[in-house]
């Protein structure tokens, strides 16, 4: 039933139609919140009064404007780029091409998805050169070196060399050699791989790309250990990192599992902040854990992608699926390409029902700090990263409601500077 259903004609015009609505939205939804900015630009929201400038706000209005623009540009440039991979030909002539290089599937596979990656990778690093050294470097943000871009670019290459390939050729041994139950197997492998690497990058991988170094003796370390204490949390260790190498924005962060869990700030962040301030940040950090959301977030999406793989599993063999996508030929390793290409389209309209979860997630770490340190330390702490990060205070209502994960400065503010329940 669901092959009669799914012809190559239904799957071909749902492609464009999802396409143009996700496209559309995406650029509305932008469109929309850089006007709603703009308009309030020319006044501080009272609550707010006492630490951001009209200067601040102003910068934080037109830093949101220039990267609205450049989303909106880069928005419209993927949607054109898709378009060509799968109705322009784009990825059947790929595939075609390499046919008769190679008489095995498997070393077929792992060429043409590593040559499509290096082939989108090349056409987004203009963008991403634009976004780091034009778009960063007018607003005061950027202090990466074009030497520390191409080392990192280099290391990023290293790193999906040495861990991707193997990945890429077990997943695909496995869709081509287990028969139709292929899927919860490849499932299962991509959550342990998942898991090992959220283990391994604050030890072994994180230390590739940024110099981290234990937090200093002092008023501000012997706070956090007396708040870890009474949140009774272990950790491996407290480090700052060193963010400015590449940007003034001000973060904090936890990371690892087990026994490997560290607490990360960024040097940018301890610079701005008091130690009481710092405290609160990290007490809202450990709200997400003692709440239990980064294990809910986990199981979450451990279910999705579970639900992805048996999607797939059920796709890859109907040939509609390939012809609808105007691919010539069935192969595991184009229907693996084709769906992880197309998926974002029909997933994008559920943002909003994530964002809406995380955000209650974030209520929930910010009662959490209030109770174990200071609301008006935490509130006062991300106003002062609002205004280092030029984040607006006035974001259009639909579009925070739409992606923001965590909830407005407005809203956050309120909730804080009330009593702990």
């Amino acid at each position: 039933m669901l092959h009669l259903l799914l012809s190559p004609f239904v799957f071909s015009q749902l492609f464009i139609l999802f396409l143009i609505l996700k496209t559309s939205c995406e650029i509305y939804l932008s469109w929309r919140n850089e006007n709603y900015v703009y308009s309030h630009r020319n006044k501080v929201p009272e609550c707010f009064a006492h630490i951001i400038s009209i200067e601040d706000h102003q910068k934080a209005a037109q830093y949101t404007s220039a990267k609205s623009r450049l989303g909106r540009a880069e928005t419209l440039f993927s949607a054109l780029l898709l378009f060509f991979w799968i109705r322009g030909g784009g990825l059947n002539f790929l595939d075609l091409y390499f046919y008769g290089y190679f008489d095995s599937q498997l070393s077929r596979g792992v060429v043409v998805i590593v040559l499509f990656s290096i082939i989108n990778s090349l056409l987004a690093l203009p963008w991403s050169l634009y976004q780091t050294f034009v778009l960063e470097e007018k607003f005061g943000f950027n202090k990466t070196t074009v030497s520390t871009f191409v080392k990192d670019l280099f290391k990023q290459i290293l790193l999906s060399l040495v861990l991707g390939l193997p990945i890429l050729y077990a997943l695909l041994l496995i869709m081509e050699k287990l028969g139709k139950n292929w899927w919860w197997v490849a499932w299962s492998m991509m959550v342990a791989f998942q898991f090992l690497m959220m283990w391994a990058w604050p030890r072994f991988l994180a230390p590739l790309f940024n110099k981290f170094t234990p937090l200093e003796e002092g008023e501000l370390k012997n706070k956090i250990e007396k708040l870890l204490e009474r949140c009774q949390f272990k950790s491996s260790g407290l480090f700052v990192m060193n963010a400015s190498l590449r940007s003034s924005h001000g973060n904090a962060y936890f990371t690892g599992l087990g026994k490997n869990k560290r607490i990360v700030f960024f040097d940018t962040l301890i610079k701005t902040l008091t130690a009481n301030e710092v405290e609160a940040v990290l007490a809202h950090e450990l709200g997400h854990f003692k709440l239990k959301h980064i294990r809910k977030t986990l199981i979450r999406s451990t279910l999705l992608e579970l639900l992805a793989f048996w999607i797939l599993g059920k796709l890859i063999s109907m040939p509609s699926f390939y012809l609808g996508h105007h691919i010539d030929s069935s192969s595991t390793y184009m229907g693996l390409l084709l769906f992880s290409l197309v998926t974002p389209l029909y997933t994008f309209f559920l943002t909003p029902l994530f964002t809406w979860y995380s955000r209650n997630h974030e209520y929930e770490a910010d009662n959490f700090a209030k109770k174990y340190s200071n609301g008006h330390d935490l509130s006062q702490s991300l106003l002062k990263m609002y205004r280092d990060n030029a984040s607006t205070l006035t974001p259009d209502p639909l579009y925070s409601s739409f992606y923001y994960s965590h909830p407005s400065a407005l809203e956050r503010i309120k909730n804080l500077e009330l009593p702990p329940s």
